[in-house]
This record gives C-alpha cells, sequence and structure tokens, in this order.
C-alpha cells in the first residue's frame, strides 16, 4: 500500500478505573490504548485518507490489541512488528478530584528498542506526508537516531514532513528536550507545538519573542492552545483562527492529535493553511466531547456535516 501519510511511534495499552473511585480504590479497569501518532493514523483514516502507521509492540496480547485495533480502523499497519525485544508500553489514566493523572510503564519497552535500520525506507518515501512527534526521540538514544534517519528519508524523497512536539515532561527533562525538539523543528516543514511548549522550550513566557524565533524557522508554524484561538505564522504574518466553542467539555486528552488530523487532512485536500488550521480546531473540539485519545475522531461526513451545520435527526 502507498499511504498520503506515514507515521510511527510507539502506542500503549490503556486502562482506567471504571468508577471515579481512583486506579487505588477501584475494583474494575476499562482496557483501550493509546499513541498521539496512531491517534492521528486513525484520524487521517476516518477522514477518508490513506495512512499507514508503524511502530514496536510487544508479542504479547496487549500488542495483539494494539495491532488489531488500528488495523480495524483503517491505517495500514503492515511495518509495524511484534517482538520479544521488550514488552508493549502500558499507561493507567485515573480522573480524581478534577485532576487528571498518568502512569506511564514504558521503559525497556519493545518500541524503545527501535533502530534506523529497522525503517523501511521506501515505504516513507512512498508518503506525501512523514508525521513525527517529540514522543519518539524521548524514548531512547535508539529511537533518536531512528526519527532523525526517519527525516533524512523523506527529505531525499519530497516528503513533507509534519512536527508535533508533544513534550512529556514524564520521559525527560526541559534541557534535555530543548536539545532535541529544537534542532527537529529546524528541519520540518509543518511545526504544531503548543503555548504551552514553546514557553518551556523557548524559556519565555514573551510572545513576540516566540514568534521571532518561529518566524526564523522555514516551517510554516501552527500554535495550538491560545486565548480561544490558533495562531498561524508563515511569511512573516501571523493568522488567527478562532476555536470552535462546545457546550460541554468531557475529555482533553488526544485533543492535540485531533487537531493534527484535520490539519493534515486539510493539506491533502489542498486548502489555504488557515482553513486546514479550522479543520484542526473543528476535529479537536469534536474529540474533546468525547472519552479516550481516540474514540471521539469523526468521519468525514460528520465533519462535513458539522462544517455546514447540518442538524442531527434522532428518529
Amino acid at each position: 500500500m502507498s499511504a498520503d501519510v506515514v507515521t510511527f511511534g510507539e502506542s500503549m495499552a490503556l486502562f482506567m478505573p471504571a468508577s471515579s473511585r481512583g486506579i487505588e480504590r477501584g475494583s474494575l479497569m476499562e482496557q483501550s490504548f493509546g499513541g498521539a501518532e496512531s491517534n492521528v493514523a486513525i484520524g487521517l483514516a476516518r477522514l477518508g485518507h490513506r495512512v499507514g502507521w508503524f511502530g514496536k509492540l510487544g508479542n504479547d496480547p496487549l500488542g495483539n490489541m494494539i495491532l488489531k485495533s488500528i488495523r480495524g480502523e483503517g491505517v495500514d499497519v503492515s511495518r509495524a512488528k511484534q517482538s520479544d525485544d521488550g514488552p508493549t508500553g502500558l499507561m493507567l489514566r485515573q480522573e480524581l478530584n478534577g485532576k487528571t493523572s498518568v502512569y506511564y510503564y514504558r521503559r525497556f519497552s519493545a518500541m524503545s528498542t527501535m533502530k534506523p535500520s529497522e525503517l523501511d525506507a521506501e515505504y516513507i518515501a512512498s508518503a506525501k506526508i512523514l508525521h513525527i512527534t517529540g514522543i519518539t526521540p524521548a524514548l531512547s538514544m535508539e529511537c533518536r537516531e531512528t526519527v532523525l534517519e526517519a527525516i533524512r528519508i523523506a527529505r531525499r524523497n519530497g516528503v513533507k514532513v509534519c512536527f508535533d512536539p508533544n513534550l512529556r515532561l514524564k520521559l525527560w527533562s526541559v534541557a534535555e528536550a530543548r536539545e532535541t525538539l529544537l534542532p527537529l523543528a529546524e528541519q520540518v516543514d509543518y511545526f504544531l507545538p503548543g503555548l504551552d511548549e514553546l514557553q518551556l522550550l523557548y524559556e519565555t513566557q514573551d510572545f513576540a519573542v516566540i514568534a521571532e524565533r518561529l518566524h526564523a524557522l522555514k516551517a510554516v508554524s501552527v500554535v495550538k492552545g491560545g486565548n480561544d484561538e490558533t495562531l498561524l505564522l508563515e511569511n512573516g504574518a501571523v493568522t488567527a483562527v478562532p476555536y470552535f466553542k462546545v457546550e460541554r467539555v468531557i475529555d482533553t486528552v488526544g485533543a492535540g492529535d485531533g487537531f493534527c488530523a484535520g490539519f493534515i487532512s486539510g493539506l491533502l485536500q489542498g486548502l489555504s493553511h488557515p482553513e486546514a488550521v479550522k479543520r484542526g480546531n473543528l476535529l479537536g473540539s469534536m474529540v474533546v466531547q468525547a472519552v479516550g485519545d481516540w474514540e471521539g475522531l469523526p468521519t468525514r461526513q460528520e465533519v462535513e456535516a458539522a462544517l455546514e451545520n447540518k442538524q442531527h435527526i434522532e428518529r
């Protein structure tokens, strides 16, 4: 299969308490999975795009579950591997006293052992866009080199590179992240950071300084998490694209991945950059109205209905 978008990274099994009593006092756990890259892949597949995701999963029941689930969403997983090099990563999540906490069990996971030699260069070269995040290089030095090699393959073959830094401070320090993520941002075509991430990476709260740093990049930059708007920075200009307001926010996890899927979908459909950002904002607003990392990602029909303000007929 030749994919419009190729992405790779770690997908982990996810367990959440079925009640509001939390992990410690709860008795039943709900099973799912999540991963920034596979979330984006599922989002794009639901929008009708050809997309491939790969990574390394453990040769275990959790790895089986994840691989079958992603495949079932219409994502090509032909380059994904199950390995005895380590187990499938695991995360536990709870919402207790109004606060969401995530606990990772991913050290020495199968994905952390991925090496550049395991990349399928022809597969990456056949895509229009390579989507990467800053989570993968945080897993190990081998993963860091793998991301760099994937970018090199993409650049040699004219494949656009989209980069969401997805800063995870439970994986590394800000200083370590800064040393890796900022050089990566200099090599990509689309840079999709959050405002809070930029404030940490650039060590300033002053948006004028942040904007100056972003304008110095060759990438089109899209800053998420602003004051009720997403900011598009290109050609020395800043364009504000308003959010889609929702009546009730249920779960914010996965909103950024939904945005990425919507934005990339807009690029693939030939939309202008502001319209692609608008599409991303819409998907982000739809994701936060459902529980789960990827479960609330909409289909193309649902997106079109929302854009056209079509009324839902219940019966």
